[in-house]
């Protein structure tokens, strides 16, 4: 049988987000999954992010993934910063409501990497304590004191060693100086995109969820 994510609209701070929700039968857990740079293009239909999510749902999760504000049919416009990171933070608190009992797990390619790190941090400050955090390509220098990451959480951090949108120097340099323990995953001869190596980024996913 077929299994389709179902589209809906949840409401967010700028208007009706759009997302695309997939459960699964005995679920163990909900991952969030948060898209790269509406600016450059990136949606929630990104190839990278389709593979978060079929990873997730491989692995017995129910799945989210949406587009901020300003992309695709969510409503308002780029903020690029603390605006995306709102909304995010809008599904959380949907996804709570809905799965109660179901423990979260949040994941975000490049822009998203941000995203869903900066969401971590906030829903801590909330007393909300995410289950795990995975950081793809993340675009880490945008993180910041107004944004700071989670800090408690399991972090999986995964960089393509090739990377020519984020640079991987300095992703290896904020994790030698993030001063709490993770996993730092270096792929090799792979790109930003990770053309060609999403079955790579699939393996190492799976068995981490």
């Amino acid at each position: 049988m077929l299994i389709r994510e179902t589209p809906m609209m949840i409401d967010g701070p700028s208007g009706q987000l759009e997302a695309l929700c997939l459960e699964v039968a005995e679920a163990r857990g909900v991952a969030l999954i948060c898209h790269p740079n509406p600016v450059q293009g990136g949606t929630m239909l990104n190839k990278v992010v389709s593979t978060l999510q079929r990873t997730a749902r491989d692995a017995g999760y129910h799945t989210l993934r949406f587009n901020y504000r300003g992309v695709g049919a969510s409503a308002g416009s780029h903020d690029m910063g603390s605006g995306e990171v709102d909304d995010a933070e809008a599904v959380a608190h949907w996804l709570r409501e809905r799965y109660p009992d179901l423990p979260l797990t949040l994941m975000g390619f490049s822009f998203g990497g941000f995203v869903a790190a900066a969401l971590g941090g906030r829903l801590e400050q909330q007393g909300i304590e995410p289950t795990q955090l995975f950081m793809i390509a993340p675009a880490v220098m945008r993180l910041n004191g107004e944004n700071p990451p989670a800090e408690r959480c399991p972090l999986v951090v995964i960089q393509p060693d090739a990377d020519e949108v984020v640079e991987p120097q300095l992703v290896y340099d904020w994790s030698a100086n993030l001063g709490r323990a993770h996993e730092l995953l270096k792929v090799a001869e792979c790109s930003h995109f990770f053309h060609g190596k999403l079955t790579d980024l699939k393996d190492l996913l799976l068995p981490r969820l």
